[in-house]
């Protein structure tokens, strides 16, 4: 069912779990590297329209949200159904000539929840870098003491307290607060008992696999994109003798078969084009802002699509774009910056050892926003203009975004047209 949000609907905020300033540290360490600043601002936002008891609040327009987050209904939109799809929040409306909204709040998991979630610790990896992850590792981890040469002096409950006659107390406990996750929700497109009951009663207790392991099962064929046939192979490979299915095996398992399908590579399941917190905040209207956020908007892939008029790219020019993204570790947006530029400078090829040369030097020079990678290409294309002036009298055709009239703060018709007619290619 669509719904289409305007600014006159209403809505309230329903607390449906203790939060804590714990939980502001969870959500901007590991949730926003996932769903972005916007997306975590928005539950910030929703959160301190609470009453003083935390619990509801009150009834506002969606046109106050807009102006006091300032950002766009479509923003509010898009970061909410982030919230929704990583369990923080769930949404009621009630249709009617104003429809009205019911924001329920729900608790980010705790540090060890989420990083054993096979999903939500890739994506974190994935998104963040192998150096990053490893200091939020670093931070979570609880100290080891020894304690072997310590004695347990630790009194049970029924050694101080004593059993007193009262009156009953049961029907005075309900609708008490409590801390509560929302279910991080994933449809697979494997049949789970289908598969199991494919394996054999004497190689599998089928009474010994529990919701957990399911859960589990389904996760990993998500991350790991597996089919029914691949998920019975990797279960079978990962029982026990006990007739059990060994879940570090079973995780193992689908790792290795998904770096032998895809040539040692491990998956990227989120952002595909420029990370949300590493763009451009919008609203500058100049030329170089609309080519930022063209390139910030578009996949890689779709952007070289796009400089084969439509055709599809050839393998080594997909393969060039997959070690740009995973071995060099380049942004999206920065990846696209880098083939645009190079593709300009060097007649429309793309040669692994000049990509890679200047892949490197960016990487050196931490180039992870696009603005950054723009602005080093303008001022590597000035020294090589400034070059071949001087050696060749021959000038090479540069990107539009070298253009010196960019910096303007309006575009022109002509200006405007070209940024619109390279917009469009990317739809």
């Amino acid at each position: 069912m669509i719904n289409i949000l305007l600014p006159a609907d209403t809505y309230i905020v329903v607390n449906k779990t203790i939060l804590t300033d714990k939980d502001r540290m969870l959500l901007i360490m590991l949730y926003q590297p996932i769903i972005g600043s916007i997306a975590t601002n928005l539950f910030f936002s929703l959160w301190s329209y609470l009453d003083k008891s935390e619990i509801l609040s009150k009834e506002w327009t969606h046109h106050h949200l807009m102006t006091s987050m300032r950002i766009s209904l479509n923003d509010i939109s898009e970061a909410r159904e982030k919230l929704e799809a990583i369990g923080l929040l769930k949404t009621l409306v009630k249709k009617d000539s104003v429809n009205k909204y019911i924001y329920e709040l729900y608790s980010p998991l705790s540090a060890n929840e989420f990083l054993n979630n096979p999903i939500l610790s890739t994506t974190l990896y994935n998104n963040v870098g192998a150096t990053e992850y490893k200091k939020i590792i670093s931070y979570y981890k609880v100290p080891k003491i020894i304690t072997k040469d310590y004695v347990d002096i630790t009194k049970r409950f029924n050694e101080v307290f004593e059993s007193v006659p009262m009156g009953s107390i049961e029907n005075m406990l309900n609708d008490i607060k409590s801390k509560n996750n929302n279910k991080l929700e994933v449809q697979s497109k494997v049949d789970i008992d289908s598969v199991l009951a494919m394996i054999p009663d004497e190689l599998l207790n089928i009474r010994s696999v529990t919701r957990e392991t399911k859960e589990l099962i389904t996760k990993l064929s998500f991350i790991y994109d597996l089919d029914d046939n691949a998920c019975l192979d990797l279960i079978r490979n990962s029982l026990t003798l006990r007739r059990t299915i060994d879940k570090d095996a079973l995780r193992k398992n689908s790792r290795n078969y998904y770096q032998f399908e895809n040539n040692g590579k491990l998956p990227s399941l989120l952002y595909r084009n420029q990370p949300e917190y590493l763009r451009k905040p919008t609203g500058d209207t100049s030329n170089k802002a609309k080519m930022i956020y063209a390139f910030e908007t578009t996949t890689p892939y779709d952007f070289l699509c796009s400089k084969y008029k439509g055709n599809n790219p050839t393998k080594r020019d997909l393969s060039l774009l997959e070690y740009l993204l995973v071995d060099m570790n380049l942004k999206p947006g920065v990846v696209n910056v880098l083939i645009d530029y190079v593709l300009r400078i060097n007649d429309n090829k793309l040669n692994k050892a000049f990509v890679e040369t200047i892949a490197s030097q960016w990487v050196r020079s931490n180039i992870e926003t696009v603005e950054a990678a723009m602005n080093l290409s303008t001022k590597e294309q000035k020294k090589r203009k400034a070059y071949i002036k001087k050696n060749t009298k021959n000038i090479v055709d540069t990107p539009d975004w070298f253009n010196q009239e960019i910096d303007e703060d309006k575009a022109n018709k002509e200006d405007q047209q070209k940024i619109d007619d390279l917009l469009n290619e990317f739809k």
